[in-house]
């Protein structure tokens, strides 16, 4: 015989069940969510980077490159490698001052330089940029032609073929010089 007190016993033990399997549940939802929402954006399917350049890879550092500089180089700089520096390249010279321009206070920050592969450039045009640094490297190969952003450790962030537009290169360093607590 079945009393009442059974019947209650057997559909609070159905209850308790049925809020463990409730409660389990959210677990497993949540954490196979996540799992399939981490291996989603690790594959770049929908989401990416909100940089403009792209980043130098493999890694490369100043070092690497043989890069020789007189004076302090902790800063963050602004390096347009190129051939023969035609109208697109002075173009982008011209561009990068203003942007430097436009960095406002944190103009102090940041450095330009260049580099001519060529060496027998006809340099008249450089007497506008007194402030632009000539960088030598050893090792031309790895720095295709374009403007380098580095940084202050010396290592080559992003990288801007030429001819580089100035608005996606001030985005950039804008935003590398607000996360950055060096230089």
């Amino acid at each position: 015989m079945v009393t009442d007190s059974t019947t209650n016993q057997a559909q609070a033990l159905k209850r308790t069940r049925l809020q463990l399997i409730g409660i389990m549940m959210v677990g497993f939802i949540s954490l196979g969510g996540s799992y399939a929402v981490f291996y989603y954006a690790q594959s770049g399917a929908s989401w990416g980077t909100t940089n403009n350049g792209a980043f130098v890879t493999p890694s490369t550092s100043t070092e690497q490159l043989g890069w020789q500089l007189e004076g302090d180089a902790n800063y963050w700089w602004l390096w347009v490698v190129a051939d023969r520096c035609a109208q697109d390249c002075q173009k982008t010279v011209k561009d990068l001052r203003a942007v430097h321009m436009l960095l406002n206070r944190q103009a102090d920050r940041v450095r330009r330089s260049y580099t001519w592969l060529d060496t027998q450039v006809e340099m008249d045009w450089m007497d506008e940029f007194p402030q632009m640094t000539q960088v030598t490297v050893t090792d031309r190969t790895k720095t295709p032609p374009g403007v380098y952003i580095v940084d202050p450790n010396g290592n080559l962030v992003l990288f801007y073929p030429l001819p580089a537009e100035p608005k996606p290169i001030l985005q950039d360093l804008k935003k590398l010089l607000k996360v950055s607590q060096i230089g």
